[in-house]
C-alpha cells in the first residue's frame, strides 16, 4: 500500500480508502463479514476508514466502532461527518453549532476513540456555513477532540468556497473517470494546502455495468440506487467500458488507478461487501494507466462532455 500526505493535516493516509457506509453498515448485511473486511482492509494497509453519522440509517458509526475494537487504531485516520442524520428512514439536516458538536462527541462514543482525526461537514450549503458553527468546529479542535476538519460536498460551488477558507484542513468531492470537471476545483483546493479526498472513485461501478449483476440481495438494493439517484451516469458509464478488457488490471483497478494519477488525491475512497472486490481493489495501490488508456479515457470524457 503507498500513503499519501493529507494536505497540511500532518496526517498520512492509505491512498486507498475503505469507506464504512451503504450496505456494508445495514444491519441486514452480515456484522461478521462486515467485521472481517474491517480487519482484512486493515491487514492489506488500510490507515484511512471514512464513516458518516447518517449513513446506513445510522448503522454504519457503530458498526466500524465494534470492528475496531481490540485492534490499534493509533495508525490509522478514522473520519466521520456531521451535519446530517438518520431520521425514520431518511436522512435529516441540522448544521446548528450545539447539533454538530453533539453529533461530533457521538461520533467519538460510536467509534470508541478520545479523538476523531477528521470531522467533515457532510453536504453543507454555503449559507450553513455560519461563523457561530466555524466557531464551534475550532472549539471541537481546541478541546482536543477533533484534529482536521473538512467538508464532503458534491457541489463545486461548495468545495470552491471552503478551499478559500483557512479553517478547514480537508474536502472530499466525486471524482472519478465520469467526473473530470472535478480536476480543476481538485487543484484548486491542493493549492490552498486542503488534503482532497475522492469519494465515488469506483464511478458506482457504473463502468463495468454493475447494475445488471445481480447475485443477491445487496446487489438488488446498490442497482435501485444506481438507477434512481444516477441514471445518467450508468448511460455515460458505458463508455468507458473498455477498462474492463485492459491486460494486467482489472475494470475496477483501472477506474481506481485513473483517480490516483492525480497526484494531488489523498485517498480513493471505496466501498465493498465482498473480500474478494476488497483484495482486488487495494491491489490497485501503485498500479499505473499506460500513457494510451489514459489518451482514450480523456477522448471518451471529451465526447461525454460534448454530448
Amino acid at each position: 500500500m503507498i500513503y499519501r500526505p493529507l494536505g497540511r493535516t500532518g496526517l498520512t493516509v492509505s491512498e486507498i480508502g475503505f469507506g464504512a457506509a451503504s450496505w456494508w453498515g445495514k444491519p441486514q448485511f452480515s456484522e461478521a463479514v462486515a467485521e472481517r473486511l474491517v480487519h482484512a482492509a486493515i491487514d492489506g494497509g488500510v490507515s484511512f476508514f471514512d464513516t458518516g453519522a447518517s449513513y446506513s440509517g445510522g448503522h454504519a458509526e457503530p458498526r466500524l466502532g465494534r470492528a475496531l475494537k481490540g485492534r490499534d487504531a493509533s495508525g490509522l485516520v478514522v473520519a466521520s461527518k456531521a451535519g446530517t442524520f438518520a431520521a425514520r428512514g431518511r436522512v435529516g439536516r441540522d448544521f446548528s453549532p450545539t447539533a454538530v458538536v453533539a453529533s461530533a462527541e457521538r461520533s467519538l462514543r460510536n467509534l470508541g476513540l478520545e479523538v476523531l482525526p477528521l470531522l467533515q461537514l457532510h453536504g453543507p450549503a454555503i449559507a450553513e456555513l455560519t461563523d457561530d458553527l466555524r466557531g464551534a468546529l475550532q472549539d471541537l479542535r481546541a478541546r482536543g477532540l477533533v484534529r482536521a476538519l473538512g467538508v464532503n460536498s458534491f457541489d463545486p460551488a461548495v468545495i470552491a468556497y471552503v478551499a478559500r477558507l483557512p479553517d478547514f484542513d480537508v474536502v472530499m468531492v466525486d471524482y472519478n473517470v465520469l467526473r473530470p470537471e472535478r480536476e480543476p476545483l481538485i487543484a484548486q483546493a491542493a493549492a490552498a494546502g486542503k488534503g482532497v479526498l475522492a469519494g465515488m472513485a469506483l464511478a458506482m461501478g457504473h463502468t463495468g455495468w454493475q447494475v445488471a449483476k445481480l447475485r443477491a440481495p445487496r446487489d438488488l438494493w446498490y442497482a435501485a440506487r444506481g438507477l434512481l439517484r444516477h441514471r445518467r451516469e450508468v448511460g455515460q458509464g458505458a463508455r468507458f467500458g473498455f477498462l474492463n478488457g485492459l491486460p494486467g488490471m482489472t475494470g475496477p483497478q483501472a477506474a481506481l488507478a485513473y483517480v490516483l494519477a492525480n497526484p494531488n488525491v489523498a485517498s480513493a475512497v471505496i466501498g465493498t461487501t465482498r473480500p474478494a472486490h476488497l483484495a482486488e481493489n487495494l491491489a490497485a495501490s501503485g498500479l499505473a494507466l499506460p500513457p494510451a488508456v489514459m489518451d482514450r479515457i480523456r477522448a471518451r470524457q471529451a465526447e461525454r462532455l460534448s454530448g
